[in-house]
């Protein structure tokens, strides 16, 4: 008796649950759904299991892709844009397919990114939490025009371009850096690419939408610090891992950087999507960050609109059922 195809889901979410069982496709899955995040050592909850589905921050190195292997995994779908957490080397040498949600939302993101720098600036996350204490004084709340200021967005991909474009419409100039630059696009939206030290020294936000690299890592460091406008704000809404945030304290602690926006952090795995409102933070440096009044974190949310869940559930659903052996999905047969 044929058996349908079993997909093991790390770091199972309830949206994740929610989206995956709903969307078109996903009766032809046998859904097995983990709350624990991948690695080598949980990898074995996913034997006998034709793929498994994580999010970004699974561990799909070299050791854990070893034990899929082991367990006959062929495919590894991830349900997000980036793969920074994927050893793509080992596993072409093991033979796993790799497929990932190129793009499920941008505007989605691109808006969470407005929605941070508005907060920031104008201190809405302060004024609400004053309010609600009856406390309606203004002192502390000054914010800035932001027509007429100059904005440096550092990639111009789908949500580059989204963000550069919305911010544009602030009346803001938009300096733009990418390594694949499109002068027609920005011509037509009045966005100027120029080099990265220029993006820098010229800004007064620096909004970052570029995927984490060897050549991207820690691209906001002490080096690049310094070379910004005093009073710069920097916003991150792609990888924790291009801001080196220890040089990022340090700016803070002399007012160079006079704010944050983060929806990711360098080491957010184990924080970020967990409710550890009980517990003690142990992270010193995210302890330290959470500090600053001017600074503001949300916990990797920008994806999170209903239009970008469902995306990703369909792009997922449809990359499971086009792998190499996508005849044991499309046949309901185990392999």
């Amino acid at each position: 008796m044929s058996a349908k195809p079993t997909v093991a889901v790390f770091d199972t979410k309830p949206y994740d649950r929610e989206y995956l069982t709903k969307s078109p496709g996903s009766e032809a899955i046998e859904w097995l759904f983990l709350e624990v995040r991948l690695d080598a050592r949980t990898a074995r909850a996913a034997e006998n299991a034709l793929a498994v589905c994580i999010f970004v921050n699974d561990d799909c190195q070299r050791d854990t892709l070893q034990q899929l292997a082991r367990a006959g995994v062929k495919h590894v779908a991830l349900r997000c844009a980036g793969f920074n957490n994927v050893d793509l080397k080992a596993a072409r040498e093991l033979g796993i397919t790799v497929s990932r949600v190129p793009s499920y939302s941008p505007h989605a993101v691109a808006e969470h990114t407005i929605a941070l720098i508005l907060a920031l600036n104008r201190k809405i996350h302060r004024a609400f939490n004053r309010v609600r204490e009856l406390n309606f004084s203004l002192s502390g709340l000054v914010g800035f025009d932001m027509h007429g200021k100059t904005v440096g967005v550092v990639g111009t991909g789908k949500i580059g371009r989204i963000a550069a474009e919305i911010l544009h419409g602030f009346g803001m100039k938009v300096l733009a850096y990418d390594v694949y630059p499109d002068p027609a696009w920005a011509a037509a939206r009045c966005v100027e690419y120029v080099d990265l030290e220029t993006l820098f020294r010229e800004s007064d936000i620096v909004s970052l939408h570029t995927p984490l690299t060897k050549e991207t890592e820690h691209l906001i460091r002490a080096e690049t610090l310094a070379l910004m406008k005093p009073g710069v704000v920097i916003v991150n809404v792609s990888r924790g891992g291009l801001i080196d945030t220890a040089a990022l304290i340090e700016s803070l602690k002399t007012g160079h950087v006079s704010g944050v926006a983060l929806d990711v952090y360098e080491e957010e795995e184990g924080v970020f999507f967990e409710d550890l409102s009980g517990t003690l933070l142990q992270d010193d440096v995210l302890a330290r960050l959470l500090t600053f009044p001017n600074v503001l974190i949300t916990a990797h949310q920008a994806f999170l609109t209903e239009e970008a869940l469902g995306e990703i559930s369909r792009v997922t659903i449809e990359n499971l059922r086009r792998i190499s052996v996508q005849e044991a999905f499309l046949e309901g047969t185990q392999v």
